[in-house]
């Protein structure tokens, strides 16, 4: 058997990261890098990328920053295209990038609904189906989807979110269902609130965020490098047998 640093390492592999201009998809960029990965990082923010990559590049990895807008039907494949045109391939995928609209059912626009779920549910679609074949061909392959809590668990003011991101867990399941026997294991994460900007926007007002707070076993919300970490393990060969599952980092939420 390898030692424990040869399974989580990620050295020779290539990683593309959505949303990588911040919060999550910048510190998975850095802890994916630190374990050997070379990254295409992927959002629309110029100047988050270039701070994604020169965090890659401080490590040692290769790096390009690839602007993209998600929102498109070309977005997500034009990317997965670049990435794969500057690497050659890509093992691990990403789908990182979400957003969200914080409003009841009877105030959700059609306009805010088909932008979330265009950025949260087909986006990430768009992307596997453009870079799986490459991983069928190779034999391995690793993806995955951060999904989020309030895909099991009802959340105010959060309909249009919930939906892609439930629709995300059944994506990966099919995702599994299929690919799975190409050795690519396909996996979401589904995280409790995490101190991200977007976190900060929606949660920062105790007022707020301290009753949710209440709700977590842990007292506390969670860390964009703790999401990482979990990334981390699911794109190494550690993960090899965690396949079609989708996995809670809530601080115990969901247990009580």
């Amino acid at each position: 058997m390898s030692s424990f640093v040869e399974r989580f390492s990620l050295t020779g592999k290539t990683a593309l990261v959505t949303g990588a201009s911040k919060g999550i998809g910048v510190e998975a960029c850095a802890v994916l890098a630190d374990a050997g990965a070379d990254i295409a990082a992927v959002a629309r923010d110029p100047d988050g990328l270039a701070e994604a990559v020169d965090k890659v590049q401080a490590l040692g990895r290769k790096a390009v920053a690839i602007e993209a807008d998600l929102a498109t039907s070309d977005g997500p494949v034009d990317a997965a295209k670049a990435a794969l045109d500057h690497f050659g391939k890509v093992d691990i995928l990403v789908n990182n990038a979400g957003i969200t609209f914080v409003e009841s059912l009877l105030d959700t626009t059609i306009e805010h609904w088909d932008m979330i779920m265009a950025v949260n549910l087909r986006a990430p679609f768009l992307l596997a189906r453009t870079l799986a074949p490459q991983m069928i061909t190779r034999k391995a392959g690793k993806i995955i989807n951060v999904s989020s809590q309030t895909s099991v668990v009802a959340l105010d003011d959060h309909a249009a979110y919930a939906a892609s991101k439930n629709g995300l867990n059944g994506l990966t399941k099919v995702m599994t269902s299929e690919w799975a026997k190409h050795n690519i294991q396909c996996n979401a994460i589904l995280p409790t609130v995490i101190l991200t900007p977007m976190g900060d926007k929606v949660w920062g007002d105790p007022a707020k965020g301290d009753p949710m707070k209440a709700k977590i076993p842990a007292g506390r919300f969670g860390y964009p490098v703790e999401v990482a970490d979990l990334i981390l393990f699911l794109a190494s060969s550690a993960s090899d047998m965690i396949n079609g599952d989708s996995i809670m980092l809530d601080g115990g939420y969901t247990s009580l």
